[in-house]
């Protein structure tokens, strides 16, 4: 009767350590929503480097009074920003969605902007490069999971 316990007693607590270690690791996109992450941009598109924008997107809106964080992702013909606006800059969230929109729309006439300050959004952008960064996503996946984010963003609106 001992060993039996113990054997149950062992196998419980390996459960317990491999479900915690599995958590931790999915914590990383978790902490996104809590913390500024400043992921870099993602780029799915086979553009040459002369004409990828995913860095100068970001400084541009780097530079805009109330966001502090941003994920760009940067598709073939769409670029969807995920935004994160400080606390007492949420009353204005639609004059700095819509000043964001004009800017980019303004610097980047060529390219078409998906831009959202929803977490759900910026949370599935840092899932995106995580997958991505881990080698578990192939391009097609990629390019699939992107199409996702924006019809997601587009049911929201």
């Amino acid at each position: 009767m001992d060993k039996k316990l113990l054997i149950k007693i062992a196998a419980l607590f390996t459960f317990l350590i491999a479900g915690c270690t599995n958590h931790q690791e999915s914590r990383k996109s978790e902490l996104a929503l809590i913390k500024t992450s400043r992921p870099a941009p993602i780029e799915l598109s086979n553009r040459p480097p002369n004409r990828s924008i995913g860095y100068q997107v970001r400084e541009q809106i780097n530079k805009i009074d109330g966001i502090y964080d941003v994920a760009v992702i940067e598709g073939k013909k769409d670029v969807i920003v995920a935004y994160k606006v400080n606390h007492l800059h949420r009353f204005k969230m639609k004059k700095i969605e819509k000043e964001l929109t004009k800017k980019l729309d303004n610097e980047f006439p060529e390219d078409k902007f998906i831009v959202s300050s929803d977490y759900k959004i910026f949370l599935e952008a840092i899932r995106l490069k995580e997958d991505l960064e881990q080698k578990n996503l192939s391009n097609e996946e990629a390019e699939k999971r992107f199409r996702k984010i924006i019809k997601l963003k587009k049911e929201m609106t």
